[in-house]
């Protein structure tokens, strides 16, 4: 038998391990960004980027282009990709499903009928024109109508005692749903609002601005903070129910504040980016792939994971057809659906070892 001191070795070499690989991710990630932005219809050598970056340049057509057109389009992609991971890694882990995500419950298409509605009701019954003022009432719709989505698909699984078929289909059912409810606001809206909502649907970058990620990023951390805070209880919770709760973890508060706060990440980014399938379910089980279950590492893996994947996905969707440019989701569906059926054909269980 191991003595102590030879496994706490073990374990300090495996934390070392985890983090070499969350640094390694994180420096993959900001060369991706440096890549990101130089690349466009504007070339920006990286001498000359690195001069704006740190204030040294006198380019100030550049300048602009750097930090007016694409930074805030980079930021949006790695906010929304770190966003979409988590809440994917975080559902994963309550409802004990490997294919649950925003996507496959439906919270992408609750949330993006309630952003819908405010983007088409809102200069009609309210008066005000929410796309240009009213940003955080288009979050808050969003919000809301992506809880209603996760507690109704919740609970219709939860009378079939959490079958993973229910929980699909229920989410697909509900998916389509709401994304008829869209259908029937694209069918009713006026021109303005039409084409708004149309460009909105495709899932993109396109409106990212400086006074968004105002409202995302401080969103972000708080959430991120909370569900740090979990993540011994998200361990615990791995090995079952029961277990969980003869450790001392209240199983179902948990289970509430979580998805609420994930519901609330992913609503909100959804709200100002159109419906981005996949990066919820492809990027936690890539970052179990590579560094395990453990969520003190497996949560910030897979918000690297997911920011570098959408970030690449949407550097990509610029580039391919360059000058047009293909709408980001098509780019993460192309790789996320194969990955999804992989799963439905593997339906192993080995990650949650």
């Amino acid at each position: 038998m191991p003595s102590e001191g030879k496994v706490m070795a073990l374990y300090q070499g495996s934390v070392r391990k985890k983090l070499l690989i969350l640094g390694a991710t994180m420096l993959l990630l900001i060369a991706s960004t440096l890549y990101a932005i130089s690349r466009g219809a504007v070339e920006v050598p990286l001498y000359d980027l690195l001069a704006i970056l740190f204030g040294q340049s006198s380019d100030e057509m550049l300048a602009y282009i750097v930090y007016e057109v694409r930074l805030p389009r980079i930021v949006m992609a790695i906010v929304t990709g770190i966003s979409l991971s988590c809440a994917g890694a975080i559902m994963q882990a309550l409802l004990r499903n490997p294919l649950a995500d925003p996507f496959t419950l439906g919270v992408s298409s609750g949330a993006a009928f309630g952003a819908a509605l405010a983007i088409v009701a809102g200069a009609s019954v309210f008066g005000i024109n929410l796309v240009q003022s009213g940003q955080w009432m288009i979050a808050l719709n969003a919000f809301a109508f992506g809880c209603l989505a996760v507690l109704v698909v919740y609970g219709l699984a939860r009378l079939k005692n959490s079958s993973t078929t229910v929980l699909l289909l229920a989410g697909v059912a509900i998916g389509q749903l709401f994304s008829a409810g869209v259908s029937s606001l694209k069918y009713f809206s006026d021109n303005e609002a039409l084409k708004d909502l149309v460009v909105w649907l495709m899932g993109g970058f396109w409106g990212a601005k400086w006074q968004v990620l105002q409202i995302l990023i401080p969103l972000l951390v708080v959430s991120l903070g909370i569900l740090v805070k979990y993540a011994w209880d998200l361990n615990a919770l791995s090995a079952g129910e029961e277990v969980a709760r003869t450790l001392g973890v209240k199983v179902k508060r948990i289970r509430w504040v979580c998805l609420l706060v994930v519901t609330l990440m992913a609503s909100t980014t959804i709200a100002f980016t159109g419906i981005i399938g996949f990066i919820g379910l492809v990027a936690p089980h890539i970052s179990r792939m590579i560094i395990g279950t453990d969520y003190r590492f497996l949560l910030p893996c897979s918000c690297l994971v997911g920011a570098l994947l959408l970030l690449l996905s949407d550097t990509a969707a610029r580039m391919l057809l360059s000058p047009v440019e293909i709408p980001v989701g098509i780019i993460t569906a192309l790789f996320g659906a194969p990955f999804f059926v992989y799963l439905l054909v593997k339906k192993r269980r080995d990650y949650w070892a």
